[in-house]
């Protein structure tokens, strides 16, 4: 590639990125989430130099050392914006996304469903005796435990788009897995609410995520989540706040329904339970009532067949009891 080319496309990318922050206001949500500087060079400059990185590919780390560093700024002036303990980043994806979403929401149908999806992964860290709250955490992907943290994260969906709301590095409960330090800080303050969250198991970690982005004006239908957060405790606090969920249900003895008047875990259910015949969407669906430390919810659980191994079944469980079993597998499927 030539040079007069790349110097079009980084002028062409700077165009954009400087367009998309005045569309979207991003200085108004700076100021909002404590985002600003006192004096010297505005707040909005760092945050757009270190977008036009990202989509560059490119580090101030590199760009000091080759000397093609040319912004108006010092390294200790970035790194000081970024970290600063004042700035309320959770605050600021979830204002932003929720701009975003007001602006395609308008341009689907009326009669489209919302939904939040929550998921986790792994977040490693090979070093971890320097990192804060680093731990041993488990990987739900190869079973095993890992240096790090999980990260945790809130996205909204139309079915077409998918926005990350905000989210949260999780450590471990147990402090036995807890290897990196852990900084004392005041609990009222930003730092210590964001420590705390991280302390938290997930399940909780995940109803906060919910309700900060309710706070700050998001909306959706339904909450989809995996196998991993489908217990009766989670459902039950979910419908608590006004949504319903829609999860996949863990396969385990210990978690158990009500149905037909007896408490019975999935398993039990599907297999006393007559099966749809033929090539069915689905083979199997039943009410339920989801029962915690006394509450009780209505549920649908809908089994269908699992693509991957024709002589298994996955089990999908709904609050809304009132959704047709089509619909439950068309929404869930938005995951």
């Amino acid at each position: 590639m030539s040079i007069i080319s790349q110097r079009n496309d980084s002028k062409e990318l700077t165009n954009t990125i400087s367009a998309f922050f005045t569309n979207y206001k991003i200085g108004d949500l700076l100021r909002k989430c404590n985002g600003c500087k006192q004096k010297g060079i505005p707040a909005l400059d760092i945050m757009k130099y270190k977008l036009c990185n990202i989509f560059r590919d490119r580090s101030m780390y590199m760009q000091i050392r080759t000397g093609s560093f040319r912004e108006g700024f010092s390294d200790n002036t970035f790194y000081r914006f970024l970290n600063s303990p004042k700035t309320n980043w959770l605050k600021f994806t979830t204002l932003l996304s929720k701009r975003i979403a007001d602006t395609i929401e308008p341009l689907t149908s009326e009669d489209r469903i919302n939904a939040f999806i929550v998921d986790d992964s792994l977040f490693s860290k090979t070093s971890c005796k320097a990192t804060e709250l680093a731990a041993k955490v488990f990987d739900h992907c190869d079973m095993h435990y890992k240096k790090g943290f999980r990260l945790m994260t809130l996205c909204w969906t139309d079915g077409n788009t998918t926005l990350p709301v905000n989210g949260c590095l999780l450590s471990s409960t147990n402090e036995k897995n807890v290897l990196g330090p852990e900084t004392e800080t005041d609990k009222r303050s930003l730092a210590g609410k964001r420590r705390a969250l991280s302390k938290m198991k997930g399940t909780k970690a995940m109803i906060e995520l919910i309700k900060i982005a309710l706070a700050n004006g998001h909306k959706a239908d339904y909450v989809l989540f995996d196998t991993w957060f489908s217990s009766p405790a989670q459902l039950i606090d979910i419908k608590s706040l006004g949504l319903d969920a829609i999860a996949m249900v863990k396969k385990s003895s210990k978690i158990r329904y009500l149905y037909d008047g007896k408490k019975l875990s999935i398993s039990k259910i599907f297999g006393i339970s007559k099966k749809r015949r033929g090539k069915s969407k689905y083979l199997l669906s039943v009410p339920v009532m989801v029962e915690k430390n006394g509450i009780q919810i209505p549920a649908k659980i809908v089994c269908v067949r699992n693509k991957n191994n024709k002589k298994d079944w996955i089990a999908i469980i709904s609050t809304n009891a009132d959704l047709s079993e089509d619909e439950i597998i068309r929404v869930y499927g938005k995951r």
